[in-house]
């Protein structure tokens, strides 16, 4: 069952001021679970830095490693940097904390490097991993870490094209046969019927907005200054549409981690009311084509960010996820 940030801190104040700490935990909950806040908390406690400085260069004896590679993975170096950095010994009663984020992303070979020092922790120290996807994560990993699962603070409002997404998955998760056709045409239908939808309620609402200002101020200003209001009217629709565009691939986020949850067994579901058609995707695809599935997504969500022509960048990612042998045979 999740807890609730503020259970969780509480549950690991008692710890500290009972000496009952373990020495590894992993956080992990879906965007928005305060799993960064958490562990900058837990740090403060043990390490006496500022809970708003833990992840900043001014922390002492905090070392963070997180996704800085050209393939948005953690490497072998970082963490035998932060190794190397955790054997130094702790100064004025300190605990060094290492804090690994985004944990799923750990390369194999940064994973197994890691393993060791889960298996014989340097003394004073605390191993904190962060994870919105923790199934990801080896068996051998997650047995050596005590689970503090968050849930994600307050009830955030579904949009409308976030609850057609779904729909359109819940469909799809039932389609006989995942061909390239099949691909190409949701990739479409994401393009066109929500994608499109959204840039143009977007601009209607900007639209509007400006159209309030320019009849409230028009005896009032000059036309410098109405030119001014609309590029800013202008930017601020771009930045609403990559806001609402950005919920969207994380609902498809969401969707394939429940169903790599319900492959592994895990009861616990980000889309409660998509959990039969989850199922039906799990039984088809094994634990690795549902990882490339999440992988896919993840590369897709870094091309966006680094403006790669959109349309292209979300027909490859569809035509990788949602094509597949697995599908089409029902397996």
């Amino acid at each position: 069952m999740p807890f609730s940030r503020t259970t969780a801190l509480e549950y690991l104040r008692r710890a500290h001021e009972q000496n009952r700490l373990a020495h590894a935990y992993l956080i992990s909950g879906p965007p928005g679970s305060g799993k960064q806040q958490l562990a900058a908390d837990l740090a403060s406690l043990v390490n006496g830095t500022s809970s708003g400085d833990v992840f900043s260069a001014k922390a002492r004896e905090i070392f963070v490693a997180r996704p800085e590679s050209k393939s948005r993975r953690i490497v072998i170096e970082q963490i035998r940097g932060l190794e190397h950095a955790l054997q130094m010994r702790a100064s004025n009663g300190r605990r060094k904390v290492a804090i690994i984020s985004d944990a799923d992303r750990l390369q194999p070979q940064a994973a197994n490097a890691f393993l060791k020092t889960l298996e014989e922790p340097p003394k004073d120290s605390l191993l904190l991993l962060l994870s919105a996807l923790p199934e990801a994560l080896p068996e051998t990993i997650l047995s050596r870490c005590i689970a503090i699962p968050l849930a994600r603070e307050g009830q955030p409002q579904t949009s409308n094209e976030e609850k057609n997404l779904v729909k359109l998955l819940q469909q799809a998760s039932h389609e006989q046969s995942w061909t390239i056709q099949f691909a190409y045409r949701l990739a479409q239908e994401f393009q066109r019927c929500l994608l499109r939808t959204v840039r143009e309620e977007v601009k209607r609402e900007t639209d509007e907005a400006l159209k309030q200002e320019q009849l409230r101020y028009k005896d009032a200003t000059d036309g410098a200054w109405l030119e001014e209001r609309e590029q800013y009217y202008k930017a601020r629709a771009e930045s609403l549409y990559l806001q609402r565009r950005a919920g969207l691939i994380e609902i498809l986020f969401t969707w394939w981690s429940d169903v790599l949850r319900s492959r592994n067994g895990v009861a616990q579901r980000s889309l409660p009311r998509a959990g039969e058609d989850t199922a039906v995707l799990a039984s088809r695809f094994s634990t690795a084509e549902i990882l490339k599935r999440i992988r896919c997504l993840e590369e897709l969500r870094d091309h966006l960010n680094r403006n790669i022509h959109e349309a292209l960048a979300i027909e490859v990612a569809f035509l990788t996820i949602f094509t597949g042998e697995s599908a089409a045979s029902g397996r």
